[in-house]
């Protein structure tokens, strides 16, 4: 069963830094795609950053460029969004999720429950 769980999120305050961490099981991280999208109450849900498993490129929204890192650890079965700088307006619900081609807008199969990031003074 294909499962993605997310943790690491919490509160930090502005500039500080949380790493996201998305374990996954049920399938391998050799192929297809892992990316983190985030909503904000009241907002759409955006993508964030995208970690392509077939060639090990990385792709990232404008507004977390320079900021947000993410990575792999292919043996654990697990993708981290590291982010750094933070600001009031990264605050949102951060969810992992699975695309089996590769990085893509849309057509992401598999869900994670989401980790909350607040970041507040």
């Amino acid at each position: 069963q294909v499962q993605l769980v997310e943790s690491g999120g919490g509160l930090v305050q502005p500039g500080g830094s949380l790493r996201l961490s998305c374990a996954a099981s049920g399938f391998t991280l050799d192929s297809g795609a892992i990316a983190w999208f985030r909503q904000a109450p009241g907002k759409e849900r955006e993508a964030v950053s995208c970690f392509n498993n077939n060639d090990g490129s990385t792709h990232y929204a404008d507004s977390v460029k320079g900021r947000f890192t993410v990575s792999r650890n292919k043996s654990q079965g697990t993708v981290y969004l590291q982010m750094h700088s933070l600001k009031s307006e990264d605050t949102a619900v951060y969810y992992c999720a699975r695309h089996t081609a590769g990085c893509a807008l849309r057509g992401y199969r598999n869900w994670g429950q989401g980790t909350q990031v607040t970041v507040s003074s």
